[in-house]
């Protein structure tokens, strides 16, 4: 199993380093987020050991950036940071689980392990092909079909519906589609995802007031419940 570490504290490189290869491990390390995020691009890891406060380059960009690139190695964040807002935006720009300094090595332990079960598990793949009442679309050729007619759909609009077929009834909030989706940080305009669900109600809905295919979850975002 390959790791690679992103921390700028010599001793926690060596201290942290030294206690991997002892398990096994084969561990590389960056000093600055943006050598971590060329190694974490270019190379194929099982894990990536993340810090928040780095030069050049904060973890937290780090892990949008690799995300955006669509690169899914597991990634465990390591801040000295307590404070719960800043475990929460770890979380959901796509980092796997978090570890707050000081630490127990035996915990650290523990959690990659946790991470690197998980990430060898088998999934079920998911299918090229959807139907939905008079609704098809077909993954391969990007297609959406409704009574038969060709939906014309622009890149975007068919990624969300896409996002949506694959995650039936769960509650997306505005945030997680950004994410996903548009490859944005939190902090960018949620109307982008309002926007672009009005535009797939008018072309998908029977009734676009009364919209069945994609609801509205209030407070909290829209869900798929086809």
């Amino acid at each position: 199993m390959r790791i690679l570490l992103i921390e700028d504290e010599p001793g926690l490189i060596l201290t942290i380093g030294d206690r991997l290869r002892k398990e096994g491990y084969t561990v590389e390390s960056a000093t600055d987020g943006e050598t971590g995020e060329a190694r974490a691009t270019a190379g194929v890891f099982d894990l990536i050991l993340l810090d928040i406060m780095l030069p050049k380059k904060n973890g937290f960009d780090v892990c949008v950036a690799l995300r955006t690139k669509g690169i899914l190695t597991p990634i465990l964040i390591l801040t000295a940071r307590g404070q719960t807002m800043d475990k929460v935006t770890g979380l959901k720009i796509g980092a796997d689980d978090y570890l707050t300094k000081p630490f127990e090595m035996v915990e650290l332990l523990a959690r990659i392990e946790a991470l690197l079960r998980r990430n060898q598990e088998p999934t079920a793949p998911l299918p090229a092909h959807f139907e939905f009442g008079s609704i098809t679309l077909d993954v391969r050729s990007t297609e959406v079909t409704r009574n038969g007619e060709l939906v014309l759909l622009s890149a975007r609009e068919f990624q969300l519906l896409k996002y949506f077929v694959e995650h039936p009834g769960a509650t997306l909030s505005r945030e997680e589609l950004l994410n996903q989706v548009w490859g944005y940080r939190s902090v960018q305009s949620t109307r982008t995802v309002d926007v672009h669900v009005a535009w797939l109600r008018q072309k998908l809905e029977e009734d676009v007031k009364r919209p069945l295919l994609i609801t509205t979850v209030h407070g909290l975002g829209y869900k798929w419940s086809a």
